[in-house]
C-alpha cells in the first residue's frame, strides 16, 4: 500500500468534464476523490470530510475564486495542503498562492504522474505535520499529569 492509498483529496473546479476526468483517473490509482465546483462548495465539503489530506484548487472561478478560496481554507484548516492547478497562471498569481500557504503551484494541462507526485508530496507533509501535532498534545497530556 503506498501513502496515496485511501489518500482523500478534493478537487475543486468550475471545469466540470476537467473535474469529472481527473477524478476518474485518480481514482483508479487508488485516491478517495472528492470533488466541488466552487469555492463555496469546496469549503462545504471540507467541512462534511474533516479527514481530508489535500486539496487539488482551481486558481480562476467565478465568484470565490482559488486565491481566496486558498486564504479561508488556511484559516480554517491550517495544516491542510492545497495545490494550486491553473490553465491561467500569472507570476503575480503563483506568488499570491504561495504567500498564502499553497503547497506547490501546477499549470493545467498537467501530466497525471506529475500532479500524483505533488499530491504525494502534499500528502507526506500534512501527515508529518499530523504526527507533531499529536505528539505536541500527547506531550502536554503526560506532563499535566505528573
Amino acid at each position: 500500500m503506498t501513502i496515496l492509498q485511501n489518500a482523500n483529496v478534493l478537487l475543486v473546479d468550475d471545469e466540470i468534464h476537467f473535474v469529472e476526468a481527473i477524478a476518474r483517473r485518480l481514482s483508479k490509482r487508488g485516491l478517495k476523490i472528492h470533488e466541488a465546483h466552487s469555492g463555496v462548495e469546496a469549503l462545504e465539503v471540507l467541512r462534511e470530510v474533516p479527514e481530508m489530506d489535500v486539496v487539488v484548487l482551481d486558481v480562476k472561478m467565478p465568484g470565490l475564486d482559488g486565491l481566496e478560496t486558498l486564504k479561508a481554507i488556511k484559516s480554517e484548516y491550517p495544516v491542510l495542503e492545497v495545490v494550486m492547478l491553473t490553465g491561467h497562471a500569472t507570476v503575480e498569481s503563483a506568488i499570491d498562492g504561495m504567500k498564502l500557504g499553497a503547497f506547490d503551484y501546477l499549470m493545467k494541462p498537467c501530466e497525471i504522474e506529475i500532479l500524483m507526485e505533488k499530491i504525494s508530496q502534499a500528502k507526506a507533509r500534512h501527515d508529518d505535520q499530523m504526527e507533531r501535532i499529536t505528539q505536541a498534545r500527547l506531550r502536554d497530556i503526560t506532563r499535566t499529569k505528573v
